[in-house]
């Protein structure tokens, strides 16, 4: 048989199509494979792309949904939401080789942006190249994690109090940021149960509304770490769920210590007055006569029975006159600005020309230059 009885030819237009490799055994043949250059690309489309796509976004937090599900992006605006998806819904031909692609966005109004897509690339050994536009709709919604935060929705409460006074304001602020925080961490793991729909300043304290019991207790717990306290647990039945599970709502109770760190306080055992360190567990702290440890009786806890002579922030600087002994220093009263002997800490620097100290009625006493509290371990 000569060549030009065995060359096959095109089923459509007749002409010779080009020898190409036969596929290996057991692979299917591609059934364009018989047509000619002209017939195989006069219906090709190197991009498989659809009319258009529509996105719908949270307007609250971002979050686009996919399937059956809201999913933070993490897009700076709805042109990367766009551009996104586009590349998601995009085909390219399978036998395209060497493929290079661009989109550009054109913003056509609020919500509509038309997605200019370029795409070329070698098939059958020829370069082919080819343009298309999608335009995206964008539509506004709201996600399951914004409804429930609007609706108010929590199935925590944290009720922050404080032990025979009111909280200050900075713990009242703290409380908030370490509770702002810890819902900060979960959210970076993609938790989007994490949220706190509600936060009200109360009297004598701060109450928060947290989406979960686990993460109120989390918060409450670290707000008891930081600050010292204790947490107490109280669970309420609201309902039950799809299972027949009983659902609980839990208030968690955190009491500041009466005696938070960097009160002065006096036990009144004769041992002088006492700057409290930590609140955690067991009061312990300084004695500002000596520089000697204080640490409450086991049964005392954090709330030892003690007159309160005020805080670190009321103390103010005064001159040293003179060190008499190992056990006297004289300071400026800094009310009276007498000479005043007043007992010499350990922590008492004899070089030094001033000095803290803190007023009151139980006298002048001598501060130490720092003032924070210890790291010991936290607990109930």
């Amino acid at each position: 048989m000569t060549d030009a009885e065995s060359r096959e030819f095109c089923p459509r237009c007749g002409d010779p199509v080009p020898d190409r490799d036969d596929p290996l055994p057991g692979q299917p043949r591609d059934r364009d494979a018989v047509l000619c250059n002209d017939c195989y690309f006069a219906d090709f489309d190197l991009v498989d792309a659809p009319d258009r796509i529509e996105v719908q976004v949270c307007s609250g937090c971002g979050a686009v949904h996919r399937g059956n599900r809201w999913v933070d992006v993490g897009a700076d605006d709805y042109t990367d939401i766009a551009i996104d998806e586009v590349s998601s819904a995009l085909g390219v031909h399978l036998t395209a080789e060497d493929v290079q692609w661009g989109i550009e966005a054109e913003q056509v109004d609020e919500n509509t942006i038309r997605m200019h897509c370029r795409f070329s690339g070698a098939v059958r050994g020829t370069y082919v190249e080819e343009a298309v536009t999608v335009p995206v709709m964008i539509a506004r919604g709201t996600c399951d994690r914004c409804g429930r935060i609007a609706g108010g929705y929590y199935a925590a409460e944290i009720q922050v109090r404080a032990d025979g006074r009111t909280p200050t304001s900075e713990e009242r602020s703290r409380a908030v940021e370490i509770a702002e925080s810890y819902v900060a961490e979960r959210e970076a793991t993609g938790d989007r149960n994490a949220f706190i729909s509600d936060v009200q300043d109360k009297d004598d304290g701060v109450d928060l509304k947290i989406s979960t019991n686990q993460m109120g207790g989390g918060i409450a717990k670290r707000i008891r770490r930081e600050l010292g306290g204790s947490v107490e647990e109280y669970p309420t039945l609201v309902t039950e769920d799809g299972d027949g599970n009983e659902v609980y709502r839990v208030t968690f109770a955190v009491r500041l210590p009466r005696y938070p760190p960097g009160t002065v306080i006096d036990p009144e055992d004769g041992d002088g007055p006492v700057l409290v360190r930590s609140a955690r567990r067991r009061l312990k702290g300084v004695r500002l006569a000596t520089g000697e440890s204080y640490e409450a009786a086991y049964e005392e806890g954090i709330a030892p029975d003690a007159r309160r002579l005020g805080t670190v922030d009321d103390a103010e600087e005064t001159t040293v006159v003179t060190v008499e002994d190992d056990y006297a220093v004289q300071v400026l009263d800094p009310e009276t600005y007498e000479a005043k002997t007043v007992p010499r800490p350990d922590y008492f620097d004899p070089a030094a020309e001033t000095v803290r100290v803190l007023r009151s009625r139980a006298g002048v006493h001598v501060l130490p230059e720092s003032s924070d509290d210890d790291t010991d371990g936290g607990g109930t």
